[in-house]
């Protein structure tokens, strides 16, 4: 639960530091621009604030591995709910009110993680998970988006340490096989998938697992 606190702030302290031409830059998401990221990051805190607050009394269907639905198909941006956040992030009109709606549902999703009982059941999307594994899963969300945003933007602080590791620890086991050693937390993760295609040099190191790549979490 730690790894989901700091990685969440660490997202939205990166988010916070954005300058408003910024948010007109291309993400690491196909088809969305920052600004575009920032307004799913908002849907994604509404989401754990939603999932915090819907207590479950049966037995848990998943963990934090097998949360995601993991397909072969990276996403175009043509998805209609991938459009929906583009037409939704352009009606704020200004960034600085993106900005300010992110910082204060994030926060209060920050928080009600924080409080939350890890051993709590809690359902979503139709399966029910206890809050450890729940807020576990989202590490990934969270490290990936934040490779996301700052894909074009050089210089920006990366993803805590810690979060990286872990999420790459998440994705490995859900590939059921592990990197080379000599993939950097970012890039397994970058190439495992999809946001980055692996070079000549990488898929030879890959070997078999380059034929099962990427894995599309959702």
């Amino acid at each position: 639960m730690d790894h989901f606190s700091r990685s969440w702030a660490a997202l939205l302290a990166a988010v916070a530091e954005l300058a408003d031409e910024d948010l007109a830059q291309p993400s690491g998401c196909a088809g969305w621009l920052v600004r575009d990221l920032v307004c799913h990051l908002i849907i994604d805190a509404q989401d754990v604030l939603i999932t915090l607050a819907t207590p479950a009394d049966v037995e848990p269907t998943r963990d934090a591995v097998t949360y995601w639905d993991v397909s072969a198909t990276p996403p175009t941006g043509d998805d209609p709910l991938d459009a929906l956040t583009v037409r939704l992030a352009a009606a704020y009109g200004e960034p600085w009110l993106l900005k300010f709606h992110l910082d204060d549902v994030g926060s209060a999703a920050g928080r009600a993680a924080v409080l939350a009982d890890p051993d709590l059941r809690v359902g979503t999307r139709d399966e029910v998970l206890t809050v450890r594994d729940y807020l576990d899963a989202y590490v990934i969300e969270w490290t990936l988006h934040h490779l996301d945003l700052i894909a074009h933007l050089p210089g920006r602080a990366a993803p805590p340490v810690a979060g990286l590791a872990r999420s790459r620890a998440l994705l490995q086991e859900i590939a059921g096989a592990s990197f080379p050693a000599s993939f950097s937390d970012a890039d397994a993760l970058l190439v495992g998938t999809g946001r980055r295609t692996a070079t000549e040099t990488e898929r030879a190191r890959l070997g078999p697992l380059a034929a099962r790549l990427p894995f599309v979490l959702g």
